[in-house]
């Protein structure tokens, strides 16, 4: 079948447009579970009644593990924003609305949080085991939660389709505490610009009650998880500050027990 060339890139997939269907085309490295193991999850989505483009199949093509899903025509909220920045909070209040929608979803049949992050924070390579015990460590005594979080919500994963906003990429999904959700975009946001990071977070906070506090206790966490992902234009050292700063506040915390 010649379904021409990629119309997107990523570490786990290229994505093709044929015959009105999107098609993703998973890399080879890949277990032949993982497929289904998505498609599982972006059907779950689609069925709580989310716009999210459906599930047409899940199948072979040209020999490599695929998911055949509904086309959604229109732009992502990422591209909007890049033409327009003074529309920048409009559509990050759009946004914040979409995930709040998604968090109210309960999601106890899917992935637990703990345990994705815990994996993937133990899967980090060259950082120091203590440090890694420490984090799954606070962890554990995290809020547990099974509200569905999309794990990689940020502006490039929702397309305006005329007067609707559909959620795309639901690989990282799983059932746990919202305030991670929001953790992990803010994070994902900083990487690009401080100034629509603090942004997002302050008007995540006035909508939703939560405290800027109550989110970030989570960054050090989600840092740690991001690092396992091996992301080409991720800056290591950036996420490393995270980490670092919350070793440094456990230090000073025994420090003051000890004096």
């Amino acid at each position: 079948m010649d379904i021409g060339e990629p119309i997107a890139s990523g570490n786990t997939a290229n994505i093709y447009l044929y015959e009105n269907q999107i098609i993703k085309v998973f890399k080879e490295h890949l277990p032949s579970t993982e497929p289904n193991y998505e498609a599982q999850k972006q059907r779950f989505a689609f069925e709580s009644n989310l716009r999210v483009p459906n599930i047409l199949d899940v199948k072979k093509v040209n020999g490599k593990q695929s998911i055949i899903m509904e086309y959604v025509k229109g732009k992502t909220l990422g591209e909007l924003v890049a033409d327009n920045m003074e529309q920048l909070e409009f559509f990050l209040e759009m946004s914040i609305d979409i995930q709040m929608d998604i968090h109210t979803v309960l999601a106890e049949t899917l992935e637990p949080m703990h345990a994705r992050l815990q994996r993937k924070i133990e899967a980090v390579k060259g950082l120091d085991e203590k440090i890694k015990m420490s984090l799954v460590k606070k962890l554990s005594l995290m809020t547990v939660e099974n509200k569905l979080c999309h794990g990689d919500f940020h502006f490039y994963n929702l397309i305006k389709s005329g007067d609707e906003v559909f959620i795309i990429d639901w690989v990282d999904a799983s059932a746990g505490d919202p305030r991670a959700d929001v953790c992990r975009t803010y994070i994902l946001y900083t990487q690009v610009s401080t100034d629509i990071a603090e942004l997002y977070l302050k008007l995540y906070c006035e909508k939703s009650g939560c405290s800027r506090k109550e989110i970030l206790e989570w960054a050090p966490i989600i840092a740690a998880a991001r690092l396992s992902e091996n992301v080409a234009t991720e800056d290591s050292h950036r996420l490393m500050k995270y980490i670092v700063m919350e070793e440094h506040k456990h230090e000073s915390s025994i420090f003051r027990v000890l004096e």
